[in-house]
């Protein structure tokens, strides 16, 4: 109901005429037909003078707004009569009752919104009244406190009422310094599940205000408006018909500029053209043979990129690409010469398996997990040969967690330079040292001195520390050839804790 609602306010510019009413209501008909995507609503003000003026001041001409209200008055029926002609033409209809019984006689004549002026925001008699019709509200906040706004915010929601709230500064007109458009942030995000709109009584010259407020996510929009006449003229804050063309030309600009909302937009043709020409192409650095891995090694990035190359935005940890032909020093890598093969899914899936045994065992971890994700044999092999690495600290001393899954190995190696022993904290796992087997529980501690070869394995999974003399990343030896020559054996990825622990 309330997203993009323009809403004209009608006030007393009829002047206490009907036909200046109708005019008002028919010119503004026409500016309307030529913005479709918007929905449109003229508010009325309903007050019941009898009871709205103290019986001694009725005939008063010393306090302004009874002269006006008075001069500008309009009987029930003729009020009806400007309400049927703004529903006749297809706009909503609203009025804002500054009474009890105008609340009453907007009931009677079927308006579909009914509104609460800034000077009404805590009345709170003429509150009770309202919450007691079933028509959606509409309030505006001007010079209300955040202590008071919440307060009527309440009462509505305890009320289970449809309502939306107006950003308004009450000045009349307002200086663009006094417009405060920041408070439409505010309101939003205080109030994060009520529409919020913006009531204006700026300059109606000022079509910036407007962009702004919808930048801000303006959802309601309202205007004072009036035709001026040989009779009749116009306040300072009423915008007349061409000055509303040009507020809606305006808005429409605005919704323009600012695009999609809570997605992301799709590139043009034209900016995927013009950021791919600034991208750099993926050339060979050396001689790559076919079945060969292509990565940073063995290639080099630079201007300019060719219709199907490789450029260094694809060259993500979790990209594999594969030689498909010999290549040679210099030249372009085309898709066409490589196969591919997405690795992100197949990490996630270790760290989800890895987070199941940690969130398990119960075993305090660092606030940020600096994993490395060991696969000797390949990241299709992992659950059979390998095992994950979480890295605390490597100074003069050095600390690790080791995890192996169920029924996981990790291969014959030995360390030159450092020292190390295992504290198992979780599960169980078999270690060799040399050639001597060692079964190893909860509690256990385990010294691998320099040079000793050791590989262990588990059938039910295993936490452990490693605790041990500066670690150095040459510092592995492993007895198969074959891992050694593998340069891609580790993929090292940084997860927070509680990400992780919010996945279960």
């Amino acid at each position: 109901m309330f997203d993009n609602l323009f809403i004209f306010e009608m006030a007393n510019n009829h002047m206490g005429d009907v036909e200046h009413g109708l005019r008002i209501i028919n010119e503004l008909y026409k500016i309307c037909k030529d913005f479709p995507q918007f929905k449109f609503a003229f508010k009325f003000q309903y007050r019941d003078l009898d009871s709205f003026i103290h019986p001694n001041y009725k005939e008063s001409t010393e306090f302004k707004y009874i002269k006006r209200f008075k001069e500008t008055n309009l009987t029930p029926e003729q009020r009806k009569i400007l309400k049927e002609e703004a529903q006749r033409l297809g706009f909503l209809t609203i009025c804002t009752a500054f009474d009890e019984k105008s609340v009453d006689l907007v009931e009677e004549h079927g308006y579909d919104i009914i509104k609460i002026a800034s000077c009404s925001f805590t009345d709170w008699p003429l509150l009770e009244r309202i919450v007691k019709t079933n028509l959606p509200i509409i309030a505006s906040t001007a010079g209300a406190s955040l202590e008071d706004i919440d307060r009527v915010v309440l009462f509505f929601e305890n009320r289970k009422k449809v309502f939306a709230l107006m950003h308004c500064v009450g000045e009349y007109p307002t200086r663009k310094e006094n417009l405060q458009l920041n408070q439409i942030d505010l309101l939003k995000n205080r109030y994060p599940n009520i529409p919020i709109g913006y009531s204006t009584h700026e300059s109606p010259d000022n079509f910036d205000s407007i962009k702004i407020a919808i930048a801000k996510g303006a959802k309601i929009f309202e205007k004072h408006v009036a035709i001026s006449s040989e009779k009749y003229g116009i306040n300072a804050y009423s915008a007349t018909p061409e000055q509303i063309r040009k507020w809606l030309e305006s808005a429409t600009d605005a919704f323009s500029m600012c695009g999609l909302l809570g997605q992301r937009y799709i590139p043009t043709e034209k900016e995927k053209l013009d950021l791919k020409g600034l991208q750099r192409g993926v050339f060979a650095k050396r001689d790559i043979k076919k079945g060969e891995r292509i990565d940073i090694s063995n290639t080099f990035f630079a201007i300019p990129n060719f219709e199907g190359q490789l450029v260094a935005n694809d060259m993500s940890k979790y990209h594999e690409y594969i030689a498909l032909k010999d290549i040679k020093p210099g030249e372009a890598i085309l898709h066409s010469d490589v196969s591919f093969r997405e690795l992100r899914g197949r990490v996630f899936e270790i760290v989800k398996k890895v987070g199941d045994i940690l969130v398990k065992s119960g075993v305090p971890l660092p606030n940020k997990l600096e994993m490395e994700i060991s696969h000797h044999y390949g990241i299709d092999r992992f659950e059979e040969i390998g095992s994950v690495i979480i890295n605390c600290i490597n100074r003069e001393y050095c600390k690790k967690l080791i995890i192996l899954l169920p029924n996981q190995k990790h291969p014959v190696h030995y360390h030159q330079k450092k020292e190390e022993a295992f504290h198992i904290l979780f599960g169980e796992m078999e270690i060799t040292l040399n050639d001597e087997r060692k079964f190893c529980r909860k509690g256990d501690v385990v010294i691998v001195e320099r040079g000793v070869k050791h590989s262990f394995k588990t059938d039910i999974g295993v936490i452990f520390e490693e605790i041990s003399t500066t670690h150095y990343p040459d510092d592995s030896f492993y007895e198969d050839e074959t891992i050694v020559l593998n340069k891609n054996r580790k993929t090292p990825i940084i997860v927070w804790t509680d990400w992780l622990l919010r996945l279960y």
